[in-house]
């Protein structure tokens, strides 16, 4: 059922455990995470960059593809249908879209101007019963031409951005985007603490969930993160098994060239993906 992602992360916030959100690319993407979601029984988060959306043809395609998806596969789990690092503009098309949930991205606004425009977007959003998540400080790297610096949040920040009604915080604490390097110094779980306690219980985001060591997964989730955002580990294994579908030559064997047997490798690889990363969030059996 399609929902706003509110409830889902007050509730993992309560319990110790973070909901995924699994970024989409097409068909294959939608329908993987989804089913996975119903077999793990756990609440889900699909999540859709502006560079995806346009990819497949603009929102309102990937709102009704979504809506029937849930309906057509009996999916019983909460879904949320989340914009992911949205512009002002991008954050409206969305609402108007039919999204659940929305990121408005201000991090590279002065605090001023961020504050103004989230507060403004809040108000739009919660006329119509859709969540709002919202940054402060950046995350490193570049992400379908979202490029931040990495810059570590600023807990006072934080507040003036948790206090104008927004339901989810993401805030920069060394995570990145993409592939971490070899000389990466971990998450700064001293900012994270002293935003945990600066806003008040709100749940948290930890975006660049990919290659984040599990330890650190678990003592973020400790620390109020209610939201992890999975994307390159999708299409690293996706990559990955379609190659090896190919290099085997198994598409020119029979109808192995049939797209829906050459893409069936790295759907399985995304499922694969999407249900080790539910356990290891502990949100299995959660929905």
């Amino acid at each position: 059922m399609l929902v706003n992602a509110t409830e889902m992360l007050k509730k993992a916030r309560a319990e110790g455990y973070a909901v995924g959100q699994f970024n989409i690319n097409n068909l294959e993407w939608t329908k993987a995470v989804l089913l996975t979601a119903e077999e793990c029984k756990s609440p889900v988060i699909l999540g859709v960059s502006e560079g995806a959306g346009k990819y497949m043809t603009g929102y309102k395609t990937v709102a009704a593809m979504v809506k029937a998806m849930i309906e057509e596969l009996n999916i019983t789990v909460p879904v949320a249908l989340h914009l992911d690092h949205g512009s002002y503009e991008g954050t409206k098309k969305c609402i108007e879209a039919g999204f659940s949930s929305v990121m408005f991205d201000g991090s590279h606004y002065p605090i001023e101007e961020n504050v103004a425009k989230t507060k403004e977007l809040v108000e739009l959003a919660h006329s119509l019963g859709i969540s709002v998540e919202a940054e402060v400080g950046s995350i490193g790297g570049e992400e379908d031409g979202v490029v931040g610096r990495g810059e570590v949040a600023d807990a006072n920040e934080c507040k003036m951005i948790a206090d104008l009604g927004i339901d989810f915080l993401a805030a920069g604490i060394g995570n990145i985007h993409g592939k971490y390097p070899a000389n990466w110094q971990g998450l700064d779980f001293e900012a994270l603490e002293a935003i945990k306690n600066a806003t008040e219980g709100m749940p948290l985001v930890l975006h660049g969930g990919t290659g984040i060591p599990a330890d650190m997964i678990k003592k973020a989730i400790s620390l109020g993160v209610a939201k992890i955002n999975v994307n390159t580990e999708c299409q690293l294994s996706f990559a990955a098994a379609t190659r090896e579908y190919i290099e085997a030559g198994k598409d020119q064997q029979g109808k192995g060239y049939d797209p829906r047997k050459l893409l069936l490798p790295g759907f399985e690889a995304i499922k694969a993906t999407v249900k080790e990363k539910m356990e290891l969030f502990g949100s299995v059996n959660k929905a």
